[in-house]
């Protein structure tokens, strides 16, 4: 009995989820408090994977739903939407940069990049020094 209205809580849990993915707004559709959601998600795993997906699905839809009232905007020649897409889908007008790559871990590194980088740490730490001529000089060690 608990257990056939909690399946049919969580089912519509996913399913708000998947038209608001936002935990609160979907708690609230739901009828069950957000306590219990993440309660519900670390007890039972496959709830947590159908959440997870339904909240990649509804940011998806609402990525979608935006994406159309933009293209309407621009259809209307609304300026900040037309400057909007085109600073992000052409490469022209600022458009879409490299994605970057993924940060690196000590374990990434083979021994001689780590101990560059650590000699490379060392020298960035150094109170830079005048010399002779009253230049700074980040080179030289200091005292």
């Amino acid at each position: 009995m608990i257990e056939e209205r909690q399946d049919k809580d969580k089912r519509a849990m996913v399913e708000a989820l998947k038209e608001m993915p936002i935990i609160q707004v979907a708690c609230k559709r739901a009828g069950i408090g957000r306590a219990t959601y993440y309660r519900w998600k670390m007890e039972d795993g496959n709830f947590a994977k159908e959440c997870d997906v339904a909240l990649r699905e509804g940011i998806e839809f609402i990525n979608d739903m935006s994406e159309s009232q933009i293209v309407q905007l621009i259809k209307e020649r609304k300026l900040p939407a037309i400057n909007l897409w085109l600073r992000f889908n052409n490469p022209r007008y600022g458009g879409k940069t490299a994605p970057r790559s993924p940060v690196l871990t000590a374990a990434d590194l083979s021994p001689e990049e780590e101990r560059l980088f650590k000699k490379a740490l060392a020298l960035s730490a150094e109170t830079p020094r005048k010399n002779k001529h009253g230049k700074r000089n980040i080179l030289a060690k200091s005292a």
